[in-house]
């Protein structure tokens, strides 16, 4: 079983900088996708980008392209969301999750899922 610890969330002004991580236990880190949601209230949860097994490809949705950078270090069993830019419609809970990746359409299928960190984007 994988457990998935988001941390890195808060309070932050538009324009302004965040970078979350996710913290997964076990040896199999490296065999899963990994991706992050968000939910915003009354919204669905979407993905907003996916990172491979390897971290060779990534997936970006288009509102967060060239402001949003997901990375992973599999040696540390943490993948992490560079944020900047950021907006107020940014405003969500993020969630980390481990699962596969589905090209047709771009889509993380999530296998496991963190409890999520807050981050609210002041106007």
């Amino acid at each position: 079983q994988v457990q998935l610890v988001e941390s890195g969330g808060g309070l932050v002004q538009a324009g302004g900088s965040l970078r979350l991580s996710c913290a997964a236990s076990g040896r199999t880190f490296s065999s899963y996708a990994m991706g992050w949601f968000r939910q915003a209230p009354g919204k669905e949860r979407e993905l907003m980008t996916a990172i491979s097994r390897g971290g060779s490809s990534t997936y970006y949705v288009d509102s967060v392209k060239g402001r949003f950078t997901i990375s992973r270090d599999n040696a540390k069993n943490t993948v992490y969301l560079q944020m900047n830019s950021l907006k107020p419609e940014d405003t969500a809970v993020y969630y980390c999750a481990a699962g596969k990746y589905v090209s047709v359409p771009p889509h993380l299928i999530g296998d496991y899922w963190g409890q999520g960190t807050q981050v609210t984007v002041s106007s």
